[in-house]
């Protein structure tokens, strides 16, 4: 039977298969709507564009996230007992220490991000700290190191920039379709299909990229789990956060949709959400794979 052991090697690389997918997707997508337009000149702003939002995540994602949530670089001296937590679990990882955050937010919640190991940064509310006890709060930061050691970080920060031009390049042609009108279009027959399938790709571009994003998300997850099990030695501590962390009834007030899938667990409470849509496993499945696993 698989195990997560079994399909962490499969993961990444399914992993890199979707990310190779995407980035075809967003040069796809712009093909399109460049022939709809007539200008080719579009093609070559998607590609550009892209490459530069890309080049941006990549040196300012950790400070872009922690301005969207709102978070603290806590000191040494207000958050002794995490810095020693953190410190501890870093010299068993071989990772550096990482920078370390807080966000003043009574819902239990946590997450990674950054470019890489050097600079990378765990930001913690004040919820978690508080309810969880210290081998479940020694799970959750040994979680997050594996997503900072398998360098998840960067990977989730620029998936969230690709959604976001897909969505803007949506937008803007829904947009420009609205002004333009379809008797101002040149190129026949040809410029007519092309105007439609650009336009269908406008409506369902954004809700294809969601979806990868999320099932990318989603074997992370998994694979943190295991990497943060196997460097506690204690599964049960992160099994046991993340049911405290889903039992908990308020909703984060600082998350949003654009960086709900960097948290540990869900952000949201309270709504039903389809499976496909949902940017964590379930925690009932995340839980068990830990409990069956033998350290």
């Amino acid at each position: 039977m698989a195990t997560i052991y079994t399909q962490a090697d499969k993961n990444t690389r399914l992993t890199w298969v979707y990310i190779t997918g995407f980035l075809i997707f967003v040069i796809g997508v712009g093909y399109i709507f460049a022939g709809a337009m007539n200008n080719s000149v579009i093609l070559f702003v998607a590609v550009i564009f892209s490459v530069l939002m890309s080049f941006a995540s990549y040196w300012w994602s950790d400070k872009i996230v922690l301005a969207m949530s709102g978070a603290k670089e806590a000191t040494h001296d207000n958050a002794r007992e995490i810095y020693h937590i953190v410190e501890n679990l870093c010299i068993t990882a071989g990772l550096p220490v990482p920078k370390i955050y807080i966000i003043q937010d009574p819902s239990p919640n946590a997450f990674a991000t950054g470019r890489d190991p050097e600079h990378a940064v765990i930001a913690l509310t004040t919820g978690i700290v508080e309810k969880l006890e210290k081998r479940e709060l020694e799970g959750v930061i040994a979680h997050e190191l594996s997503h900072i050691g398998n360098r998840d970080i960067l990977l989730s920060t620029v998936i969230v920039v690709l959604v976001g031009f897909v969505a803007l390049m949506a937008d803007w042609f829904r947009r420009w379709t609205w002004f333009k009108g379809r008797d101002d279009r040149e190129g026949g027959q040809l410029g007519l299909i092309l105007f439609v399938v650009a336009l269908v790709l406008s409506i369902l571009a954004p809700f294809a990229a969601v979806l990868m994003q999320m099932a990318i998300s989603r074997k992370r997850e998994f694979l943190a789990d295991a990497g943060g099990a196997l460097l506690t030695r204690y599964p049960e501590g992160l099994a046991s956060a993340l049911e405290k962390i889903s039992a908990d009834p308020a909703p984060m007030r600082s998350a949003n949709r654009a960086t709900a899938h960097l948290f540990i667990a869900n952000p949201f409470r309270g709504k039903n959400v389809a499976k496909i849509f949902m940017t964590h496993p379930p925690v009932a499945e995340r839980v068990k794979a830990l409990r069956d696993m033998d350290v």
